[in-house]
């Protein structure tokens, strides 16, 4: 019994250092990719396009249409403060809501390691901007291809949010468009930093998976309100692309990012 009782032991302790081992892999080699997934909601609820009724704060009623942003400048931090930045020139993505397909920013040849924030930017910054038209790459094209420029001269959309809406002054379906970009008086550019709920672990032969939701009643029902009825143009519809209020809405648009979760597979 005794035998028994010490093999028993040393196979405890032989699975507990090898888990602790592969838990304690703080200095992984090589490189990985990792996933960004964008996962569009409505407060609590998943966005459903052109159908679903999504109420504001303002008494506003809502069926939204089309959601797309720019996300770039893709940055992962480590616990100890250390960076990776991807590669600016390919980091641009147009994420939209209508096309499953760019809803997953893959990442490849990320040095391995255990990240536990993500930094990114919604837009184009404006040194990128400065580069002129033939030091954007293939940015300027895929950003007109998704209807996210609205010209060379105007430059591009940071975000744009439609659909219709009613409420107590605007009772039948009316049409809304948010559209922000850089304006003559700022340029709205916006920063995001989220903590990671669980260390994204990059290994050669572990791709994480990290899952955003970004919620789209923020953009107008976040910080600062937005009341679409206050901007219904003669009853031609709210068209909200430019001004001042661009500011708000993109500082909303900063706040409407959680980390989810984190699939280490």
């Amino acid at each position: 019994m005794k035998k028994i009782i010490m093999a028993f032991v040393a196979t405890t302790n032989l699975l507990s250092t090898t888990s602790c081992s592969k838990d304690s892999d703080s200095s992984p080699s090589g490189k990985g990719n990792i996933d960004i997934e964008f996962d569009q909601v409505y407060a609590d609820a998943d966005l459903i396009l052109n159908s679903q009724v999504n109420n504001t704060s303002q008494s506003e009623a809502l069926k939204i249409s089309d959601v797309k942003y720019i996300v770039s400048n893709i940055v992962l931090e480590k616990a100890d403060g250390s960076t990776y930045t991807y590669p600016k020139s390919d980091s641009y993505f147009v994420v939209d809501e209508s096309n499953e397909d760019s809803h997953v920013l893959s990442l490849t040849n990320i040095p391995a390691g255990d990240y536990t924030k993500i930094h990114f930017g919604i837009g184009v910054d404006q040194a990128q901007w400065a580069l002129g038209l033939d030091g954007q790459g293939d940015l300027y094209t895929n950003a007109n291809a998704a209807g996210m420029v609205w010209s060379w001269a105007a430059g591009y959309k940071f975000v744009a949010f439609e659909g219709t809406f009613t409420s107590a002054g605007v009772p039948a379906d009316t049409s809304f468009m948010v559209h922000t970009g850089k304006t003559s008086s700022a340029y709205n550019y916006e920063e995001v930093v989220l903590d990671l709920p669980t260390k994204a672990m990059v290994r050669t032969n572990i791709t994480p998976d990290v899952h955003i939701f970004a919620d789209v009643a923020k953009i107008i029902d976040g910080h600062h309100k937005i009341k679409l009825e206050d901007h219904n143009d003669m009853g031609m519809g709210a068209m909200i692309m430019g001004g001042d209020i661009l500011t708000d809405i993109m500082h909303n648009v900063s706040e409407m990012f959680r980390v989810d979760h984190v699939h280490n597979d």
